[in-house]
């Protein structure tokens, strides 16, 4: 829908030519019928040349009406707020009518002005497409009430009939088809209005009309056939420049280059490639609608479980590996003191000893077998009790494993967790990841920058989009990119099992890009209203799904099996290392602890013969 009120950003501004004298009952009747209309700020300043007597009739006339006047005395007015106060002036009055021309379409937009002037002054004021600008033509029976606007510097006048004031009905009668002023002013007769471009491929410029490589530059190209729609719908013509950067200040010389530099300088009327919002550049420029719905993130493929954990460690509960270390412990007692007993009531049984049925319950944890088969049946039992208990256990643990391993890993969820990853990192070569990743000020941002993108050797982890998908389909990569551009990349070269798992993290702190205008500009309502009947007619979606590609979707059927690597091993490996490592050395001590005391003993002997 479209909106019930006109943002009047210019001026507004109400020409009286009275032939026989003022009456101020007639002004005021149509200054209240007016502002009624506008349904404007109900304060006026009064700056006239007038005795005294008529400036206060025409105050009281207006406080009855319930709109609070003043008289204004001063020379230059500067209103800070648009829209909040009126001005009558007289510009048949030499001071009032200087003030008057001094004014440019910028200004204007700063006070909503009521005048009395003929028409040759009027054609002296500077006004825009969007300036609210009335005067009234007096007959016997009626006062007919124009407006006046100009649709660039340089145009002549363009007349149109507001509505007209019947003296002896006394009411006044709106001739308006359409109230908002920015539609009813929507033909721009073919005026040129300057758009900046940012292409960051010199290629782009020739493919802005086509849907080729749609991969470079697509915010620029999309924005590209946004803007000529709103162009055509306005009647108007577009000429347009191209510069490599969105613009950024120079902290040394506070002046911006790029399109941002281009609007400020008046060289640009639109810019036609939207921008992020930040705070520094919310005093230089006005941001309308956001066009294009894509962010840039981080995009890597989850890693296996084994990546980011000790799968190892993970199938048993806190409390179950707790039990699994005590339990054999307490059976290894019964145990002994079974065979202890045994060994006492059996004559030719070996005695038994603690570390022989520690070993025992070890043997049957591992499913292995055992020496020694116990004779009494209670200590067999208890071995029977303890294999089946721990088949069990192995059993789950078997299968949990092989489970773990085929899993994916959730433990990446923030930015933090990306940067403590063993994950390698590159980013989509563009002027805004070079800008935002070099100036980045926040604590885990800036790590991320010196740490995973800036190599020790001086360079930068910068790559093109195809090498950077390329990279996080061979896994444990992050790489960030234009997620609407980089998953058309993505859905050509991965395979369909190879697209479940990817997860997305935002490094940006902006939200999604903005369409910007030259500040204060006389055309932000008219882009403001084009841009968001593209939204409501459904062109701007038609656009965004010809340009950007959205995830692509997991199907589970087609998933593989994943093979077991190294890294999924590495704990038991690590095991077995350390194992060998204990033993080989417990073997050098006990060579070398018989080595010493045997010759110590064998010598003790050889002493003590006669």
């Amino acid at each position: 829908m479209m909106p019930r009120k006109s943002s009047f950003l210019v001026l507004h501004c109400l020409l009286i030519s009275l032939a026989n004298g003022r009456n101020i009952s007639e002004v005021t009747e149509v200054i209240t019928s007016i502002l009624n209309l506008i349904n404007n700020s109900r304060s006026i300043d009064i700056k006239t040349c007038w005795l005294f007597d008529e400036q206060l009739e025409l105050m009281k006339a207006l406080n009855k009406k319930y709109i609070l006047a003043k008289v204004e005395k001063r020379q230059e007015i500067f209103y800070d707020n648009s829209h909040r106060n009126w001005l009558l002036i007289d510009a048949n009055c030499e001071e009032e009518l200087e003030f008057l021309t001094k004014l440019s379409n910028i200004e204007f937009s700063k006070i909503n002005i009521i005048a009395f002037i003929n028409d040759t002054n009027l054609q002296k004021l500077q006004f825009s497409i969007n300036s609210e600008f009335f005067y009234l033509l007096e007959n016997l029976t009626a006062i007919k009430v124009k407006q006046a606007y100009r649709p660039s510097n340089g145009y002549s006048l363009v007349i149109e009939n507001f509505g007209t004031w019947y003296k002896d009905q006394r009411i006044f009668i709106d001739h308006r088809q359409i109230k908002i002023t920015s539609m009813r002013r929507r033909n721009f007769n073919l005026l040129q209005l300057n758009a900046s471009l940012v292409t960051t491929n010199n290629f782009s410029k020739f493919n802005l009309d086509n849907y080729h490589d749609t991969h470079i530059d697509t915010i620029t190209k999309l924005n590209y056939k946004l803007t000529n729609l709103v162009i055509e719908w306005l009647n108007a013509s577009a000429g347009y420049s191209f510069v490599d950067t969105w613009g950024y200040k120079n902290n040394k010389t506070n002046e911006w280059n790029g399109m941002i530099g281009e609007l400020i300088n008046n060289k640009a009327d639109i810019g036609a490639s939207p921008l992020f919002l930040t705070s520094d550049r919310i005093d230089v420029i006005d941001y309308l609608i956001c066009t294009s719905q894509t962010r840039s993130k981080f995009v890597f493929r989850s890693p296996k479980l084994s990546f980011t954990e000790n799968v190892f460690v993970l199938p048993f509960h806190e409390d179950v590996w707790i039990c699994l270390i005590i339990s054999p412990f307490i059976a290894a007692l019964f145990l002994y003191f079974s065979l202890f007993t045994e060994w006492k009531s059996n004559i030719g049984i070996i005695k038994p000893s603690l570390n022989d049925s520690f070993f025992t319950l070890y043997c049957a944890i591992t499913q292995q077998g055992i020496v020694q088969v116990p004779k009494a049946y209670g200590s067999r039992l208890i071995m029977y009790i303890s294999f089946t208990a721990f088949m069990f256990l192995y059993a789950s643990y078997s299968a949990n494993i092989v489970a773990l391993l085929q899993s994916p890993s959730n433990k990446i969820q923030t930015l933090a967790d990306l940067l403590n990853s063993r994950l390698e990192f590159g980013v989509d070569d563009t002027v805004f990841n070079h800008f935002y990743f070099k100036h980045a000020d926040e604590n885990v941002r800036r790590e991320i920058y010196l740490n995973k993108i800036r190599r020790k050797d001086g360079g930068e982890n910068f790559y093109n989009m195809s090498e950077g998908i390329g990279r996080v389909r061979d896994g444990h990569f992050a790489f960030h990119m234009e997620v609407g551009v980089g998953y058309k990349f993505v859905s050509e070269i991965f395979q369909e099992d190879e697209k479940c798992g990817l997860q997305e993290i935002q490094y940006l702190q902006v939200i999604d890009p903005f369409y910007a205008v030259r500040k204060k500009s006389p055309y932000k309502e008219h882009f403001k209203i084009g841009l968001l009947r593209l939204q409501e007619h459904g062109l701007q979606a038609r656009e965004n799904a010809r340009f950007y590609t959205k995830k692509p979707k997991c199907h589970s059927g087609n998933s593989n099996f994943v093979s077991v690597g190294m890294i999924d091993t590495r704990p038991a490996f690590l095991i077995f290392g350390y194992g060998l490592g204990c033993a080989m050395t417990l073997m050098l001590i006990e060579k070398a602890y018989y080595r010493y005391f045997g010759e110590i003993s064998f010598k003790k002997c050889v002493k003590k013969r006669p």
